[in-house]
C-alpha cells in the first residue's frame, strides 16, 4: 500500500534529498535517479505486485467491479447446479423407466419371433401330412402325345 506524506520544503542545505532545488545540491548530489527507483525491495512477489496495483484503481470503481464479479459468480453457481439437478433427474428417470421398458420389449420381440417360429413348424408340418395336390415327378404323367382320358 502507498502512504502519502506530506514534506516541507526546507533549505536546499539542511536537505539530503537528489531531489533538491538548490544549485549547490544539484551538482554536488551523487545519487542518481536511476540509483533511487533501482531500490525496489527484490523479494517483492507477483502477488504483492498485483496486490499494490489495487491501489491505482478508485474504490468506487473496485466496488462495482467487486459486486458485478459476486453476481457473475452467484450465477453461474446457480446455473451449475440447476443444470446438475436436471441432469440427475434425466439419468435417473431413464434408469428406473427407461431400462426396464426397454427390457420388456426386448422380451415380447423374442416371445413374438418365437411364436413365428412355431407357427412356421406348424405349416410345414402340415403340409407334409397333407397329400399333395402334383404328384411327384415321374409318377402319373401320361407319356407325351398321349391325351389323357377326360379331354
Amino acid at each position: 500500500m502507498v502512504k502519502v506524506e506530506i514534506v516541507e520544503e526546507r533549505d536546499a542545505q539542511e536537505s539530503n534529498s537528489p531531489y533538491a532545488s538548490s544549485s549547490s545540491s544539484r551538482t554536488s548530489s551523487s545519487v542518481s535517479l536511476s540509483s533511487v527507483g533501482s531500490e525496489v525491495d527484490g523479494e517483492e512477489s507477483f502477488y504483492e505486485r498485483i496486490v499494490a496495483l489495487a491501489d491505482i484503481v478508485p474504490p468506487t470503481t473496485r466496488h462495482k467491479i467487486s459486486t458485478r464479479l459476486s453476481k457473475v459468480t452467484g450465477g453461474l453457481k446457480t446455473t451449475t447446479k440447476v443444470v446438475g439437478n436436471l441432469i440427475w433427474v434425466v439419468t435417473t428417470s431413464a434408469l428406473l423407466v427407461g431400462l426396464p421398458l426397454a427390457l420388456v420389449l426386448e422380451d415380447e420381440a423374442k416371445i413374438i419371433a418365437q411364436e413365428k417360429e412355431m407357427l412356421a413348424q406348424q405349416q410345414g408340418a402340415q403340409q407334409m401330412m397333407a397329400p399333395s395336390m402334383y404328384p411327384p415327378p415321374g409318377q402319373g404323367q401320361a407319356p407325351k402325345g398321349v391325351v389323357p382320358p377326360g379331354f
